[in-house]
């Protein structure tokens, strides 16, 4: 990344939301600050849900000529015409995953802080990795990636790299020079105005 450009939004869908009325939601954010990829990340299993939450939000970030990638389920994001699809098991399905979608479609792959497996996913075909959590969190192991990675990362590897989860203004403020994307998600939506947090982690960019 130059030392000219700042990084980009990568937003992040809630695990949960009623498709009816998110939508407006996602709306009013992407209105209201640049964006450039959504990730649709819900934890249901339930393939009518994902189905109907997906054509809501198609339609919305479509329209806006944003991507969307769903999280985890290669085959919906084939049948629904997504933009691609974000892998949460490190390089283990990448390549399978590339071959499958084939060159055209966004093949990210969620790393934790392992620099052998975002190697390993970049060699294997990904688009991008991602890290995290780089905050703070009670979720997952303890492990977080820090700024010593990323740092590393960007100086050796020329591979987009996403930072994301339990992200602070402070956080952003230091990943800044050393990170091509922010994944934002539960950092906004938990909030009264999502889209007002969104500008307040924006502005601690620069």
């Amino acid at each position: 990344m130059s030392e000219l450009e700042l990084p980009q939004i990568y937003l992040i869908t809630p695990p949960d939301f009623d498709f009816r009325e998110f939508p407006e939601d996602m709306a009013r954010v992407l209105d209201a600050t640049e964006v450039a990829c959504v990730r649709l990340a819900l934890a249901t299993t339930d393939e009518d849900r994902i189905l109907r939450s997906a054509d809501a939000l198609r339609e919305i970030t479509h329209d806006r000529d944003i991507a969307l990638v769903i999280e985890r389920h290669v085959l919906l994001a084939e049948r629904l015409g997504l933009d691609g699809v974000h892998l949460t098991d490190g390089a283990r399905s990448v390549r399978a995953t590339r071959k499958q979608l084939g060159d055209d479609a966004i093949v990210g792959s969620f790393c934790a802080a392992s620099r052998h497996d975002g190697m390993n996913a970049g060699e294997s075909g990904a688009d991008y990795v991602s890290f995290g959590p780089v905050g703070g969190t009670v979720l997952g192991d303890g492990t977080h990636a820090d700024a010593e990675l990323f740092g590393w990362w960007t100086q050796m590897i020329e591979l987009p790299v996403v930072a994301e989860g339990a992200l602070t203004e402070e956080l952003i403020r230091t990943l800044t020079p050393v990170t091509d994307f922010f994944g934002i998600g539960s950092e906004i939506w938990g909030t009264d105005d999502p889209a007002a947090q969104l500008k307040t982690l924006v502005a601690a960019m620069s």
